[in-house]
């Protein structure tokens, strides 16, 4: 099925529904959720998953696990997706929170077999096989750290927000504190309790994770010098020791690796 409305399929009697979805660049899917679970996979572009504990960004070729009944957004840069929206007690082994994972090279292909598929698609046979095969491949598939937890206090969630709609270099723990009326080192101690990290390596990785749509239209230099950093070699260093891959990877322009070399050459 191509461009065709969860809702009208929902309750087909099917455990997974494969359903492939055009977007125009920028579109926003608001928040809402679904009684399924989802496999989010975008054949091209980037996507930025949001929730209310945190925040995801799926690059090219990647997909998010979203939970069944999970409140969220996401925005569309560039995308065509391939969703898998699957009934909750065929996957008891589900994440219980967003998860971006890798895609094997035999999983896009299923992808792309079974968006082809109609509603009612047969159980047996190749078809019933393929929708099978979709979740074993699903369940092996290895967690990426593309992702970021939000505090759980409504001020400090504010500050983060903030700071995810426009990554700074120069903000400062003594601004936030500012302006969350805190000391900084309450700031720190109740940043460290609500997210595991604190604020100045909360907001590194943030910076991070902005390059990866940047990427899709910039070259690394470019990415490294908008978002604060020496050099490129200092942000190809933080984006790898993060990420465990290089951001020429995710540069999709030509001529958008390190030093205008085309990526892979």
């Amino acid at each position: 099925m191509r461009n065709v409305p969860l809702a009208e399929v929902d309750r087909v009697e099917r455990a997974v529904l494969p359903i492939g979805t055009d977007y125009p660049p920028g579109h926003l899917l608001d928040w809402h959720e679904h009684r399924r679970a989802q496999f989010l996979y975008g054949a091209t572009g980037v996507m930025v998953v949001d929730t209310a504990h945190g925040t995801w960004t799926v690059p090219p070729e990647r997909a998010v696990l979203i939970p069944a009944g999970t409140r969220h957004r996401v925005r569309m840069l560039g995308v065509s997706t391939r969703s898998l929206y699957v009934e909750p007690d065929a996957v008891p082994w589900w994440p219980a929170t967003c998860t971006v994972v890798e895609v094997s090279p035999l999983l896009r292909e299923l992808l792309a077999v079974a968006v082809g598929f109609e509603a009612d698609y047969s159980r047996s046979g190749r078809e019933g096989a393929v929708a099978t095969l979709l979740l074993h491949e699903i369940g092996a598939g290895a967690p990426l750290p593309f992702h970021l937890r939000l505090p759980d206090s409504a001020d400090l969630a504010r500050l983060c927000r903030a700071y995810l709609a426009a990554p700074d270099a120069g903000v400062t723990n003594a601004a936030w504190a500012a302006r969350a009326a805190l000391s900084e080192r309450a700031l720190t101690r109740r940043f460290r309790i609500e997210t595991g990290d604190s604020p100045a390596v909360w907001r590194g990785r943030a910076r991070l994770l902005a390059a990866v749509p940047l990427l899709r239209t910039r070259s690394v230099t470019e990415v490294s010098g908008r978002l604060g950093y020496a050099s490129p070699a200092a942000f190809t260093a933080a984006f790898t020791r993060t990420f465990g891959t290089p951001p020429s990877r995710f540069a999709t322009r030509p001529g958008a690796g390190e030093g205008g070399r085309v990526p892979g050459v």
